[in-house]
């Protein structure tokens, strides 16, 4: 072969791979769709996938928000409020249309609030709600033909609140103990389809949520013509110091990551900022325990519930 022909097959070599629709960017990418994205731990989320290789679709609801997440290489915007059926059906026909496909779906977006039961306001129960629970289904049951075809993952961001509730916050922890119910359902409707399900836990970490909720409290107050006391103010700017203090959301990202790309996700996922916060989540669990068996006419001795903690750690063990 004359050194002419090698350097044209050579080109055309070149060119072959160039246009081979094996190496395209959409078929080597996976796509996953991240709702909240604009800020805290979902902005997070977002930017560490999209670091790592994953094409990202980012639902924000804000046009600067929408901006700003467009400017991120391996990002696409996507106008997102998951209170919105329209918002979700053209969130569905955008990602179909592009024809990526959808190998994980994050219900991310979420809301908080804080106040006592008996001052609970029946529109912020219908608000929390409608975000936190009515949002991820909403999502989940549009997006979840995607993730079938696909064999992919469903995340929801849930919180250490659904395991363990605290003076004035039974509203947002009723809210995400029913995304730890939602979970344990659909990874058992889907497994037969080769899709995995998994719930994030995180402790306290920097975000917006708890300084948007405490504005809301206040713009509330003043709406109803009752007085925003000084009180409350400092507690707001108290609050608003602690939270701008906390770790960033990376160790959540991180168990994201774990959760899109191991062979096999973990169902839940633990993600606190330290010790003292874990240990006192993971002792709600044992409280619980002792409370169901107290009362429970067959209840177990000591001896069998220990044995009934090892069986489940054998059988972790195992699946590792």
């Amino acid at each position: 072969m004359t050194k002419f022909t090698h350097a044209i097959v050579l080109a055309a070599a070149i060119l072959a791979l160039q246009l081979s629709p094996l190496v395209s960017l959409a078929d080597e990418q996976k796509a996953v769709l991240i709702t909240g994205a604009s800020t805290g731990i979902g902005r997070n989320m977002a930017e560490r996938l999209a670091h790592d290789g994953y094409f990202v679709y980012a639902g924000a609801r804000k046009a600067e928000d929408l901006e700003e997440l467009d400017a991120i290489e391996n990002i696409k915007a996507v106008r997102l409020d998951v209170t919105s059926q329209d918002d979700v059906d053209a969130a569905v026909a955008i990602i179909t249309e592009e024809g990526r496909g959808l190998w994980g779906l994050v219900n991310n977006a979420g809301v908080a609030t804080r106040a006592p039961v008996v001052e609970l306001q029946d529109s912020e129960i219908d608000f929390v709600f409608g975000v936190n629970v009515k949002g991820v289904v909403r999502v989940t049951r549009a997006f979840l033909p995607l993730i079938v075809e696909n064999k992919g993952r469903i995340i929801t961001t849930g919180s250490i609140a659904g395991i363990r509730s605290t003076p004035t916050g039974s509203l947002y922890s009723m809210s995400k103990h029913a995304v730890e119910a939602f979970t344990d359902s659909l990874a058992a409707e889907v497994a037969g389809a080769g899709v995995q399900v998994s719930v994030i836990e995180p402790g306290s970490y920097k975000s917006r949520i708890r300084r948007n909720a405490i504005g809301r409290y206040m713009n509330q107050l003043e709406a109803a013509d009752m007085e925003v006391t000084d009180e409350l103010r400092a507690a707001a700017a108290q609050l608003a110091a602690e939270e701008l203090a906390m770790d960033e959301p990376d160790d959540v990202s991180a168990a994201l990551v774990h959760a899109l790309s191991a062979e096999k996700a973990h169902r839940r996922y633990l993600v606190t900022p330290n010790d003292a916060q874990a240990e006192r989540t993971i002792r709600v669990f044992v409280r619980e325990l002792v409370e169901v068996n107290q009362w429970e006419l067959r209840h177990f001795t000591r001896d069998e519930l220990v044995a009934m903690l090892d069986d489940a750690l054998a059988a972790q063990e195992a699946s590792d």
